[in-house]
């Protein structure tokens, strides 16, 4: 059984991460640790510096946004009673809510966000907290928008870098049962014709998914993947790290973020 976080606004309750987790549970049941926290402890979470070194301010919230926490407890709480799956309510917690938040991912097999802000930002990495909060995070992190499709298809994004092929490989280890759906690895790298360590990623990736094809992306090859994504609107991209310095490399020099953006797919993102 896994144990997925879900971090819960203040003021939010983020449906498209409940929703994945419950068709996780529908697949193999999982354990919900429901983890919530005032808007501005929220905010914290996702603005920490990189050491806790220095304080960080955040103004007072109004007394109201308490009985917002309260109505995403008891909604949570409902939901998860009437799914039958097993659920954690970590509540209350003010001063102390972003090194519980951080412990916490230390002890779980996932991290689940649903954020909104993401898609929108994604191709113009002008969204800093969500890449500070995926820097912290000592587990696995799925991002959901609020409308998806639960994922037939899966699409590893491989840039022959270790953290790529670290991603892949925990994605296998923690979701086998996702692994005998369609798999397209897609390789964004240089200009080489050839794809970087081919014969041992191909080996890797054969020994973990039951349908896996490999292709590499070209400017040819764009127009087809784009196209693809609007006819597979059911998939979810396995990804590398997101690191303080920025998005990683695969991003930068790929249109993947596009793709994202464009057509509102979760991502599965692991780092290091």
């Amino acid at each position: 059984m896994k144990k997925i976080i879900i971090p819960f606004d203040g003021n939010e309750f983020p449906k498209g991460a409940f929703l994945f987790a419950k068709n996780l549970h529908k697949i193999k049941p999982v354990l919900i640790s429901g983890v919530f926290l005032p808007t501005v402890e929220y905010a914290r979470f996702f603005l920490l510096p990189a050491t806790f070194a220095a304080p960080v301010y955040m103004p007072l919230m109004e007394y109201f946004d308490e009985e917002n926490v309260e109505a995403n407890v008891e909604m949570f709480t409902e939901l998860c009673q009437k799914h039958l799956i097993e659920y954690q309510v970590h509540q209350n917690l003010y001063e102390s809510a972003v090194p519980v938040l951080i412990k916490e991912t230390r002890f779980a097999d996932l991290m689940m966000i649903g954020s909104e802000t993401f898609y929108t930002n994604a191709p113009y990495g002008s969204n800093e907290y969500l890449k500070d909060a995926l820097h912290h995070a000592e587990c696995p992190v799925i991002i959901v928008p609020d409308k998806f499709n639960f994922p037939s298809n899966i699409m590893l994004a491989y840039d022959g870098s270790a953290s790529s092929v670290f991603a892949i490989r925990q994605f296998a280890s923690l979701f086998p049962e996702l692994c005998n759906r369609k798999t397209t690895l897609v390789y964004v790298g240089d200009q080489k014709p050839s794809i970087s360590d081919q014969i041992l990623i191909e080996e890797l990736a054969a020994r973990h998914f039951k349908d896996v094809n490999i292709t590499k992306l070209t400017s040819q090859t764009k127009d087809e993947i784009n196209t693809w994504f609007a006819l597979n609107r059911d998939t979810l991209v396995v990804s590398g790290s997101f690191g303080r310095s920025g998005l990683s490399e695969l991003f930068k020099k790929s249109f993947i973020m596009d793709l994202i953006k464009r057509h509102k797919i979760p991502v599965f993102i692991a780092h290091r």
